[in-house]
């Protein structure tokens, strides 16, 4: 019986003496031996006054000793851009780091760099290991973009950042209308948006061929009511709107910025041989402004938004060689009504950051409605009904990673016309979910010609949204011959392949 009692006495001693002992053990001085995970830290490119992301570096002691390194510094001491953090402590000069035998710890690295004061774009620096000859060093190295920064203005007693004020009624959007001066974005420097920047009425911003606008987390563009967007990308010098984080580690990660909105009476919006990335909503076009679409879209690339690629509501959107990737929820969204006309397009969603659902069930990659749903005054709801005039797919693949990605949704008591000509549409209702919509009834050949249910498309690798087809793909060869002559990347349309690409052999 005392046996029972002596022996968790014996335990709970050794483990105090053993704790209490931890921070005695013997150390030797660094001995110059020091291994590191990369002998350079690149901290990509930031863009001036912008945080870089934190980068790590591990440090590794492969002796049998523990050994404590007399002190760790930048060599540009304080004057240096990087901050470091090492054994968990921010800083520019560490003393006394102990690291055990056969262990590491972690140095973590930033930096901010205002382009102004340095006299070379590739900034560098080194941490400076030890001292003496047993001093080991890993170098850094950042380029620092210049650019040109729109900000929103403030209030020059509270320094409060100004909200945008529309149709004469203040908003809690942050940003600023820009000025005529800036209505022209050209290629000579990137431009940083903070906010969201606005077209004045009547006004057009232009924006010339290799430019390229980068946009801060809640920010956007916002083409008002009787303003124009015009984007001029060419083949070889395309014009990219994406976040304004440089850093590889942030290529594909979507909801950095906001979206380009074009109000309700935007007219003339064009863009053409356009990249836009990376948002929660690619372009959000809404208003009906008659015969001329409110959109014209001419070999445009929309990639990885959070919510939609593109949302068009009671609109007019017309669209030849546009790439619609992935998308949280839909890659095109015509809601509401209105027309829309598309022909030689890819729209393909293979989201894979979460599910792609609703209350009401999956979300295709292209939907189609004539109807708002909203709750009144009352807290009733209401569906209100808007004509779709035309909805217009010819020569388009309609994909994605679920079983149906195209949807027709129709609330009786309103125009709702709409054909699809020659395209591939996965199409699986394996449980017969929409049966009893006569929309989707793909043998009504008053609506439907030519169609490929379910076909191969071989794309050539739709989870890096590289949808190019190969020489396996059920596309080629079938499209309506149009006056789309050349595919996105200016390839010939000689046998003309349905979608955005011409076929290519992937060998």
């Amino acid at each position: 019986m005392k046996w029972k009692w002596i022996q968790p006495v014996i335990i709970i001693a050794l483990i105090i003496a053993f704790s209490s002992c931890r921070k005695d053990f013997s150390t030797v001085d660094s001995f110059g031996e020091l291994e590191f995970s990369k002998d350079t830290v690149f901290l990509d490119t930031i863009f001036s006054n912008i945080g870089s992301a934190t980068y790590n570096l591990k440090v590794y002691n492969r002796s049998n000793n523990a050994i404590k390194i007399p002190k760790i510094q930048l060599e540009n001491g304080i004057t240096s851009n990087y901050r470091l953090n090492v054994d968990g402590i921010s800083g520019q000069v560490f003393q006394d780091i102990e690291i055990l035998a056969k262990d590491s710890m972690f140095v973590f690295v930033e930096t901010t760099i205002d382009f102004n004061t340095i006299t070379n774009p590739l900034y560098t620096d080194k941490i400076l290991f030890d001292n003496g000859d047993k001093q080991q060093d890993v170098d850094l190295v950042t380029l620092v973009q210049d650019a040109i920064f729109i900000f929103p203005d403030r209030d020059p007693i509270s320094m409060e950042i100004d909200n945008l004020t529309i149709d004469g009624q203040p908003t809690t959007i942050k940003g600023r209308f820009l000025e005529d001066s800036e209505l022209v974005f050209t290629k000579d420097k990137p431009y940083v948006i903070y906010g969201y920047a606005a077209v004045p009425n009547n006004k057009t911003l232009t924006i010339e061929p290799g430019a390229r606008i980068h946009f801060h987390n809640d920010s956007g563009l916002i083409i008002d009511k009787e303003a124009s967007l015009k984007v001029n990308g060419t083949l070889d010098e395309k014009v990219v709107f994406e976040g304004d984080r440089l850093e590889d580690s942030f290529s594909r990660i979507p909801g950095q910025w906001g979206a380009i909105l074009m109000r309700d009476g935007s007219k003339d919006n064009e863009l053409s041989h356009t990249q836009i990335k990376n948002g929660v909503i690619g372009i959000l076009v809404e208003g009906n402004t008659g015969v001329t679409p409110t959109l014209q879209l001419k070999n445009v690339e929309i990639y990885n938004h959070a919510n939609f690629g593109i949302l068009a509501r009671d609109t007019s959107v017309n669209g030849e060689n546009v790439v619609i990737g992935s998308a949280g929820q839909v890659s095109f969204a015509g809601t509401g009504g209105g027309s829309y006309n598309f022909t030689h397009s890819t729209f393909a969603n293979y989201w894979n950051n979460s599910l792609r659902t609703s209350p009401s069930g999956p979300l295709p990659t292209v939907l189609i409605n004539n109807f708002f749903v909203f709750n009144d005054e009352n807290g009733q709801q209401v569906v209100e009904l808007h004509d779709l005039r035309n909805a217009s797919f010819t020569n388009c693949i309609i994909d994605g990673n679920n079983n149906v990605e195209f949807i027709l949704d129709k609330v009786d008591g309103s125009l709702f016309n709409y054909n699809i000509a020659n395209c591939l549409i996965k199409f699986d209702d394996f449980n017969n979910s929409f049966e009893n919509n006569n929309e989707l009834n793909f043998n009504d050949t008053s609506h439907y010609t030519n169609i490929i249910l379910n076909g191969t498309l071989d794309f050539r690798d739709a989870f890096s949204e590289d949808f190019i087809i190969g020489e396996k793909s059920d596309a080629i060869n079938k499209a309506l011959p149009s006056s789309i002559t050349t595919d996105i990347l200016g390839v010939t349309r000689t046998n003309p392949d349905i979608g955005a690409y011409q076929h290519i052999s992937f060998n």
